[in-house]
């Protein structure tokens, strides 16, 4: 059993607890309530839960055997009183549930009843911090979790539904209903620490995560029924952003972006300062002994999302992720979305890092613009030879309107476009037969065209053939971020 960890120690460095206190947004700032049949549809707000409701079959047909909920999660609610979120990371968490059984989608939604959201409500406007947001006058905060918006992923451990947050806890929900059943506590000295929302599982269940303030970390281990097998404190080498990391079997493996947290402000974003002279640093850890650790440089990049690494019979390390030239999405393209103004970023490419057993790092993009990669869960931390992704993103809008598979062995990135007016979320693998790449892709969008939300199937061994199944909803939500399958 891992010693009590001293919270105000580690806390002290923490961007959630160190954010001041300043005015919210002006008037002029906040977007239309109303947004028109655009792409600000995807950041528009929803104004109570949804209740279940049957999904339409517009096209297609369901495939045979397929049953379980696709469970995603992302912000939906920017805007109270003539005050808005100041970051598009910043609303509030809305847990959406698809049902598929037996051909037939039923549709549920509800917000994550945080206290940062009872306390808004109450109020009747925006008062927490956050990445991009700053707090109202006189907003005090006891803990990260009083800003928690509990609205990026989701995580089945030990049969509970948890609703993750970058800056603290894990929020519990009824699978079923998706009530909200407060905080996840670890252990009591683990109250309100940070845990992010990309855990990475192992094929048995095992659950690895990170919990970040500054340069210190919790290493969190939850065996395969959900049960706390570790929380240590590690140490990195520098302060950096980090919104996801990776592993293979037998390492941990963090990318340190020279995007880098420097003393208290009063947002995250306004810490944050792009230091490309300092180059990328990659730190691998031993699973087993945390105190073997190696270091490999790379040139600057940022990125937000890796794929699963794996490590091949030499020692080499390999995984993906969607490579940015800086952070401009993350400092600024995304602060606009809130206001409803479309500000070009970078747009981030698919590429292959390799760690060397000589102490060597390369880094060999491939061309293909990618975001939200995902791969078939049973090869998580073994050599796999496919990334599913997002793609075709515009230079006129900020989100996606198509999926591609990339073929690691073949170099061929096969894409299926939803056209102009789908605002195309992540998509997942889940599997049909034993072989990597055989099983179905699901996932969903927002149809501009028709202001609702659908689900799509696609077959993984024909993917540029389009959806063999779409249902529409009676609603159109919001772009969320990520989500999980559970087969049922």
């Amino acid at each position: 059993m891992s010693a009590p960890i001293d919270r105000r120690l580690f806390l002290r460095q923490s961007g959630a607890a160190a954010l001041g206190l300043a005015a919210l947004l002006t008037p002029e700032q906040v977007f239309a309530a109303t947004a028109p049949a655009d792409w600000r549809l995807g950041v528009a707000d929803v104004e109570a839960d949804v209740a279940p409701r049957a999904m339409r079959l517009v096209s297609g047909k369901a495939p045979a055997g397929l049953r379980g909920c696709l469970l995603r999660n992302g912000p939906a609610k920017f805007r109270r009183g003539t005050g808005a979120a100041g970051h598009w990371f910043d609303g509030d968490g809305l847990v959406r549930r698809f049902a598929i059984d037996g051909g037939e989608v039923r549709l549920s939604a509800r917000f994550v009843d945080t206290p940062k959201r009872r306390a808004e409500r109450a109020a009747g406007a925006i008062l927490a911090p956050g990445f991009g947001t700053r707090a109202a006058p006189g907003f005090a905060m006891t803990s990260a979790d009083d800003a928690n918006a509990a609205n990026t992923s989701l995580l089945m451990s030990g049969g509970e539904l948890l609703a993750l947050w970058e800056a603290g806890s894990p929020v519990r929900m009824d699978p079923e209903t998706l009530a909200t059943r407060g905080l996840k506590t670890f252990r009591p000295d683990l109250a309100h620490m940070p845990f992010l929302a990309h855990p990475r599982i192992e094929p048995d269940g095992r659950v690895w995560n990170l919990g970040l303030s500054g340069r210190n970390s919790i290493l969190w281990q939850l065996a395969p029924g959900g049960a706390l097998a570790g929380a240590d404190m590690i140490e990195l080498p520098r302060a950096s952003y980090i919104h996801d990391f990776t592993a293979t079997a037998r390492h941990i493996v963090i990318v340190l972006q020279p995007w880098i947290h420097e003393g208290a402000s009063a947002t995250v974003i306004d810490s944050l300062k792009w230091k490309p002279e300092l180059g990328t640093q990659i730190l691998v850890i031993d699973k087993a002994d945390f105190g073997r650790r190696r270091l490999y440089e790379l040139p600057a990049f940022a990125f937000f999302h890796l794929g699963d690494a794996w490590e091949e019979k030499d020692g080499t390390i390999r995984f993906d992720g969607c490579i940015e030239a800086n952070p401009t999405f993350g400092a600024t393209a995304a602060v606009a979305l809130i206001a409803g103004r479309f500000a070009p970023a970078p747009l981030p490419i698919l590429g292959m890092i390799a760690l060397h057993p000589d102490g060597r790092a390369t880094l060999a993009p491939t061309g293909a613009i990618a975001e939200f990669p995902r791969s078939d869960p049973r090869f998580a931390g073994v050599e796999r030879r496919y990334s599913l992704h997002t793609g075709l993103y515009g230079r006129d809008r900020p989100m996606a309107r198509g999926i591609a598979l990339f073929d690691w062995k073949t170099g061929r990135d096969t894409s299926y476009d939803f056209g102009a007016n789908h605002l195309v979320e992540e998509f997942l693998f889940t599997p049909r037969g034993a072989a990597e790449g055989d099983g179905w892709i699901l996932g969903t969008s927002v149809n501009l065209a028709e202001q609702a939300t659908e689900l799509h199937i696609l077959d993984a061994r024909n993917l540029a053939a389009g959806p063999v199944a779409t249902w529409r909803a009676d609603v159109a939500l919001p772009v969320g971020f990520h989500g999980i399958y559970v087969a049922g």
